[in-house]
């Protein structure tokens, strides 16, 4: 074979990179559009019932909704408390998952058996199932902490499932008899030495998880279990705009693009990330 032979597929793949890098730089410069949006002073629930569903004009560059408010004003707003809210219930999330991964894998193996097996079962409850039920055990008032509660406990188990994982694997590692021999104890060895080799695999598992915890988010608050009237919520949006469908198609539209779209180019970073940090010279993290 000759060398321009050999020389094909290594173009082709460093084509491939540099089209994932430029994906990859315009998903940041969206989503830092998103985030200048969403930082606007806006008025959300301001109305005007003399200019219900207006269409777009400069006062209104999105037009406004069935009680004269400005739909870009809620879209922007919207964004802080979908996209904000998403990222505080995948933070806790993934600090609940991870400790509770780490600590699995260090007590044993049917300690781990039966943590694997407790997460089966959680993973097979809808989430919805959980919003439901945790409203109810509320006193069936919807709103930010019970959907937040039903967030954390329907999300939590991905996380725990992937550091258990990557724990038992680590614990083979020279390092890792290393630190035992020295005489480190096994919580230091888990939190300090193992946990930090972690980091890429799970910041890049973190980006992958924000679509399904935004979609979540989303259908919850159209159902009604999430943030109540007249606070714009992306999903809530869906639901009060889908009565309108047909008049003014974009209020359904507008919401279902913004939750597609940033879970899409969140997504997409955490491919890129991904690929980045599992594939090298050894084909490993």
């Amino acid at each position: 074979m000759t060398a321009p032979a050999l020389a094909r597929p290594a173009d082709a793949r460093a084509r491939v990179a540099r089209h994932a890098t430029w994906w990859q730089a315009g998903a940041l410069v969206l989503l830092g559009v998103l985030v200048v949006v969403a930082l606007l002073p806006l008025d959300p629930v301001a109305n005007d019932l003399s200019h219900r569903f207006a269409g777009p004009s400069a006062a209104h560059p999105l037009g406004t909704d069935q009680l004269g408010r400005d739909v870009l004003a809620r879209l922007a707003v919207g964004a802080r408390l979908s996209v904000g809210f998403t990222l505080v219930a995948l933070a806790l999330c993934a600090g609940i998952g991870t400790v509770l991964g780490v600590l699995a894998a260090w007590c044993g193996r049917a300690v781990g058996q039966l943590f694997q097996r407790t997460i089966d079962v959680l993973v097979a409850i809808p989430a919805v199932l959980i919003g439901l039920v945790v409203v109810a055990a509320s006193g069936g008032a919807p709103g930010v902490w019970s959907l937040l509660v039903a967030i954390v406990v329907a999300g939590w188990t991905p996380f725990a499932r992937l550091t258990y994982q990557l724990v038992v694997r680590e614990r083979a590692r020279e390092y890792v008899e290393g630190a035992v021999a020295v005489g480190a104890g096994p919580l230091r060895i888990a939190f300090r030495h193992v946990l930090p080799n972690l980091a890429r695999p799970l910041l890049s598992h973190l980006c992958l998880r924000f679509a399904n915890v935004l979609l979540t988010v989303a259908g919850l608050s159209f159902l009604g279990l999430g943030p109540q009237p007249p606070t714009p919520e992306w999903g809530a949006m869906l639901a009060d705009g889908r009565q309108f469908l047909f008049n003014a198609p974009q209020l359904v539209l507008l919401p279902a693009l913004a939750v597609v779209g940033t879970a899409l180019l969140v997504t997409s970073l955490g491919r890129g990330l991904e690929r980045r940090w599992t594939t090298g010279p050894t084909g490993q993290f």
